[in-house]
């Protein structure tokens, strides 16, 4: 049997036809006139992914038809709408493994993502919203194509002989509802323990911060060699589609090929109106880095010599920076007894305002040039420079 049973050809009706919403029909439809789809993304791009998510979220009428969007990212790191991506990550090994950050506007926790993931999006309204049928669906697919026995936990991952294999998040509007999961097909675990990995560092923060899990992680290939992205694709979909609407009721193949089948969807602005202003808006460093709620980070460093009266005094200072928006917005120095008040440096006056990146600290100290002349001045800003690389 195909996988795709609808040709590629019929999905460009969807932006004419399905793609209109209309809030005043009523949710009173019965099961019976509920029909399901499946929509492939063909983009790894997370931006564009997370986009079409969005799309669909506010702008698709799910009352008579409910969507699966299947969807696979190029390496990133996806976190969830209210953390911390310099408490979540090792922010320096992202740019050097070319590893993407993204900021999605749900809940859950931080999350690593490479072609070996496989993400499923469960849409309906929001009175039909239920994570525990979008759950079931994955297990008995997994089951059904596979063999493989799927348990769960109270958070309702999923898990196997003890391990996880999927993270979750959920979004629940006042029309519209979507279940997220991320499952780990061939994900490369060795990249993510490296992009995830926390430092040691003293933020402050009052935003969502992802614990951390004692139980094993696994790729469902540990368990099946055979496993594949694709494979799951049709494993999951295929029991979305012979799954009723309204109960978990199998109703068999041939009710699955009364539904609308599988879609390879386009994510381009031709298709959807108005995707590329979210895609920007979800690329953008104010979303990614400028919507982290407020923070302070601190960092202890020797008084230079030159610096201390009193040979006896505390050899140590305190650097706290504030962070709001993603931006330094201010800087507090606790000099101990003993040593050489400071007063208010070029480098302090110069970084507030700035974002929170050690790049921009270097580019800005650069820029300064001979402005930045005295030890005292170059000393504040590696104290600073430091804070920020150590984030």
């Amino acid at each position: 049997m195909a996988l795709f049973k609808r040709s590629s050809l019929k999905i460009s009706s969807i932006t004419t036809s399905f793609f209109v919403r209309n809030f005043s029909k009523t949710d009173s439809v019965k099961g019976k006139n509920i029909k399901k789809s499946v929509f492939v993304s063909q983009s790894k791009d997370i931006y564009t992914n997370l986009a079409l998510q969005e799309w669909l979220y506010k702008k698709f009428d799910f009352t008579n038809h409910h969507v699966l969007m299947i969807w696979q990212n190029d390496p990133c790191v996806i976190i969830g709408v209210h953390q911390n991506p310099w408490l979540e990550t090792n922010y320096a090994d992202l740019n050097e493994n070319g590893v993407h950050l993204a900021r999605r506007c749900s809940n859950g926790e931080a999350m690593y993502q490479d072609n070996g993931n496989l993400n499923l999006t469960f849409f309906s309204p929001r009175g039909r919203y239920n994570s525990k049928y979008n759950t079931e669906i994955i297990s008995r697919g997994l089951f059904r194509e596979f063999g493989l026995k799927i348990n769960t936990d109270d958070e309702e991952l999923l898990i196997r002989n003890n391990k996880q294999f999927s993270c979750k998040a959920a979004k629940i509007g006042e029309q519209n509802a979507y279940n997220f999961y991320s499952l780990m097909v061939r994900m490369n675990k060795v990249d993510e323990n490296i992009v995830l990995q926390k430092h040691n560092v003293a933020i402050k923060t009052g935003p969502t911060i992802s614990t951390d899990t004692y139980i094993k992680k696994m790729n469902l290939c540990e368990e099946n060699p055979q496993i594949s992205s694709e494979s799951v694709v049709k494993a999951v979909g295929w029991e979305f589609l012979r799954t009723k609407p309204l109960s978990l009721e199998d109703a068999g193949i041939e009710y699955a090929n009364q539904q609308k089948g599988f879609h390879l969807v386009n994510p381009t602005e031709s298709w959807f109106p108005g995707l590329n202003e979210i895609r920007d808006t979800y690329n953008s460093w104010d979303w990614c880095y400028g919507k982290t709620p407020s923070f302070n980070v601190s960092q202890t460093f020797n008084v230079p010599g030159e610096w201390n009266q009193n040979s006896g005094a505390s050899t140590q200072i305190k650097v706290t920076m504030k962070v709001e928006n993603g931006r330094i917005a201010d800087i507090i120095i606790f000099i101990p007894y003993g040593s050489l008040s400071m007063g208010e440096t070029k480098a302090v006056h110069n970084f507030r305002g700035k974002k929170f990146s050690i790049r921009t600290l270097n580019d800005l100290e650069e820029s300064l040039g001979g402005l930045l002349l005295d030890d005292r001045d170059k000393s504040v800003s590696q104290c600073l420079k430091q804070v920020t690389s150590h984030a």
